[in-house]
């Protein structure tokens, strides 16, 4: 990833734009990134939209900390919990997470 500080810049912001390739430049003013030009080469706009999307991005990191924690579950264990005979998906589903309620509080981020 290149960095260019934006008083150096001496090329247009399309010219910077046209030469990205796959790569990426990070803006920067005084050495501090302020913004960044993304090559958006096989990049989906769905996919895009995600990655700036504050609320996906605290699932993310929320998702992270859980497998840091361990808590995590087995292809077998998931199974297990959703596939009990007789049991509808929606009936397994709310018993899951009543489960996961009783096992610990949940927490905002």
């Amino acid at each position: 990833m290149k960095t260019l500080e934006l008083r150096k810049a001496s090329k247009a912001l399309a010219d910077y734009a046209a030469n990205l390739g796959s790569e990426s430049i990070v803006v920067t003013s005084n050495r501090k990134p302020v913004a960044a030009l993304v090559s958006l080469k096989d990049v989906d706009r769905e996919s895009l939209s995600l990655s700036l999307d504050p609320a996906f991005l605290r699932i993310i990191r929320r998702a992270r900390a859980e497998v840091r924690r361990g808590d995590v579950y087995s292809l077998e264990q998931v199974k297990r919990e959703m596939l009990i005979a007789g049991d509808s998906p929606d009936k397994a589903l709310h018993r899951t997470r009543q489960r996961a309620a009783r096992r610990k509080p949940r927490r905002r981020s």
